[in-house]
């Protein structure tokens, strides 16, 4: 590992913390004895399968953004945004599957969108199971109020 601030190529490992996405070390520089933090991530690609049959890449970026459009205007912070990606993230790749269905990802959203806000839900809700009828968002409705 290359020091950040004297690019010297030797450094030493001073404390390792792991968590369930990655881990993080804490290094030394043996010229400068400057320290800075590295962080390893495993590289698990798990693929999407969408619903008109195409496949991409899980990108928690698409999960964020669609957070961001289910609670636009709602009482929701980026930060409970970003922790609610970070879980469905967790939560896919802790599955144990290379390949998951693109609804797998919006079951996991809405369960964690329930909990925090019930427009942001409905909202996520009716573009992940296409509502194209007035009809489910009212059957939906009778659903929430019935579990709450």
């Amino acid at each position: 590992m290359h020091c950040p601030f004297c690019a010297f190529n030797d450094t030493k490992v001073v404390d390792s913390r792991v968590n369930e996405l990655e881990v993080r070390r804490r290094r030394e520089c043996e010229k400068c004895a400057k320290r800075f933090t590295t962080y390893e991530k495993a590289e698990i690609e798990v693929q999407v399968l969408k619903k008109n049959g195409q496949q991409e890449l899980f990108s928690k970026d698409k999960v964020r953004n669609g957070l961001i459009k289910a609670c636009h205007k709602r009482p929701v912070t980026p930060e409970q945004i970003e922790e609610i990606a970070e879980r469905v993230e967790r939560k896919v790749r802790q599955s144990g599957l290379w390949e998951v269905k693109s609804m797998f990802i919006g079951r996991i959203v809405m369960k964690e969108l329930l909990k925090m806000d019930k427009v942001a839900y409905l909202r996520f809700a009716s573009v992940c199971k296409a509502f194209d009828d007035p009809q489910l968002f009212k059957k939906e409705l009778a659903i929430m109020v019935q579990n709450d």
